[in-house]
């Protein structure tokens, strides 16, 4: 479809939820180029829309290719498992605070040492393969964002067709550069866990930190019309006042603290953002075509289909934590995430062939049973307002 764009987010491990419903479009849309000439990703979901432009003439091909990587994952080929390592790294961070900078400071900004991830994205993107297509006009535009840790922005780095024009938000840019494996790194940079990538002498991490409008860079390339795959399970209102409640309980634990505050960074941005484009669209289908083109603002309709996932992804996690490593699952301990808590942290990091199976499978579920919605969509039938 001219000018259907792509939005994917954020959330380690999550991001396998994705998979499962890009393995579904094209099984609802057949074989094929991919019908999205406009991909915008951050953190995990950065991987994802690199890998699907990367292979942009066969969208089924790519679908299948990302499943077979993700399927395979292990935590080591994600972030270093091994005792020597995790220990070395804990060390050093109690040393640092607890030293007050006697001993001299040892820089330490993560907890774990992802540097298999790097080897592993560098053998399964075909990063290289983006030229080609942005030449041959199969895709318009590509855009990973990261957050600056130097300016404190959210920076959308892009590439593309030669009208695209950079912009500048309050709290955002967009940048035009070669894409390289750096930038994908850096989006998935997931805070305290992951270090910063450096990037041109500036520090980098994870995009979703700072990308408070995620469909905004699939709108600066050009998307007419919108796909956007979340990771977090949509709640009724009933469902939502029950968590409210009060709870008999102990003292809170570092780990549900670190998981409410992963979920506020890397995925509440989505949620928000596709409401104020339903309020946009709305005001746009009150106005006529010709009062939309005398505004300065230009406003107009752009269509949105919101994909989610049909359960709480956190609580599928409960009972991976038996399945990290034992260093690991010490590290871990240590700030409360066990057997019984933190399901929602280690959501974001059970890279494990379990878990990531239950997601890619439920994406693909999901999307499946909304198929009478993805084709009217893509048939130019569905309306402004985003369907979820």
């Amino acid at each position: 479809m001219e000018g259907a764009g792509l939005v994917l987010t954020g959330g380690g491990a999550r991001g396998a939820y994705q998979v499962g419903a890009l393995r579904a479009l094209a099984e609802i849309l057949g074989p094929g180029q991919s019908p999205f000439r406009v991909l915008a990703g951050s953190s995990a979901g950065a991987i994802n829309a690199v890998a699907v432009a990367g292979l942009a003439e066969d969208f089924r091909g790519a679908a299948a290719r990302l499943e077979e990587r993700w399927t395979s994952l292990t935590p080591d080929k994600v972030f270093r498992t091994d005792a020597r390592r995790l220990v070395s790294i804990g060390s050093r961070w109690i040393r640092d605070l607890s030293g007050g900078g006697l001993f001299g400071r040892s820089r330490i900004n993560y907890l774990l040492d992802a540097s298999p991830l790097r080897d592993f994205l560098a053998e399964a993107l075909p990063m290289a393969r983006l030229p080609e297509h942005f030449a041959a006009g199969r895709v318009r535009g590509v855009a990973v964002s990261v957050t600056s840790y130097d300016s404190g922005l959210g920076i959308s780095f892009f590439d593309g067709a030669p009208d695209i024009e950079p912009w500048v938000r309050s709290t955002r840019v967009g940048l035009r550069a070669a894409l390289r494996l750096e930038h994908v790194l850096a989006s998935a940079a997931i805070p305290i866990f992951f270090p910063p990538v450096r990037i041109k002498g500036a520090f980098y991490g994870d995009g979703c930190v700072r990308m408070t409008t995620p469909l905004s860079p699939a709108i600066h390339l050009g998307a007419e019309r919108i796909v956007a795959v979340g990771v977090r399970h949509r709640r009724d209102p009933e469902s939502m006042l029950a968590l409210h409640r009060p709870r008999r309980r102990g003292n809170l634990a570092p780990s549900e603290v670190a998981g409410v505050l992963m979920n506020a960074v890397l995925m509440d941005a989505l949620e928000i953002d596709v409401e104020q484009l339903d309020r946009l669209n709305r005001l746009a289908a009150r106005l006529g075509r010709s009062d939309r083109g005398r505004r300065p603002d230009r406003i107009r309709e752009i269509p949105i289909l919101v994909l989610r996932p049909s359960k709480d992804l956190g609580a599928l996690a409960e009972g991976q934590y038996q399945r990290f490593p034992r260093a690991l699952r010490y590290l871990l301990k240590g700030i409360g995430a066990d057997a019984g808590n933190g399901s929602e942290l280690l959501s974001y990091l059970a890279f494990e062939p379990v878990f990531v199976g239950r997601l890619v499978e439920l994406g693909y579920r999901d999307t499946l049973a909304r198929r009478r919605e993805v084709e009217a969509f893509f048939e130019g039938e569905a309306p402004a307002r985003s369907r979820a």
